[in-house]
């Protein structure tokens, strides 16, 4: 009962490659996504309607500082759980 099979070895799983997130300011969103306020931590949806050029912005927001955003998912629509899982893999706070 004690004795392990040579064959029942145990595997390390190889760590996850992972890139750098894109990161922008709100007027270098040029394509739809999740992304997080770095500085605040909230979620942003930015789907492609709302990069319509010439159309009337969808999000406006007025600030001192300059916010950086970083795009947590191509999909503007990814679940709650996976953004906030995302965010932990790459160090970022979510406030949401």
């Amino acid at each position: 009962m004690g004795s392990i099979m040579a064959s029942e070895r145990n595997v390390s799983v190889l760590p996850e490659t992972r890139s750098a997130l894109m990161e922008v300011t709100w007027e270098d969103i040029n394509e739809p996504g999740a992304y997080v306020e770095k500085g605040t931590g909230d979620l942003f949806r930015i789907p492609q309607e709302a990069l319509v050029r010439g159309g009337s912005p969808l999000i406006m927001k007025e600030s001192r500082g300059a916010s950086r955003l970083v795009q947590i998912s191509k999909n503007p629509f990814v679940t709650d759980l996976e953004a906030r899982h995302r965010c932990a893999q790459y160090n970022v706070d979510p406030n949401f």
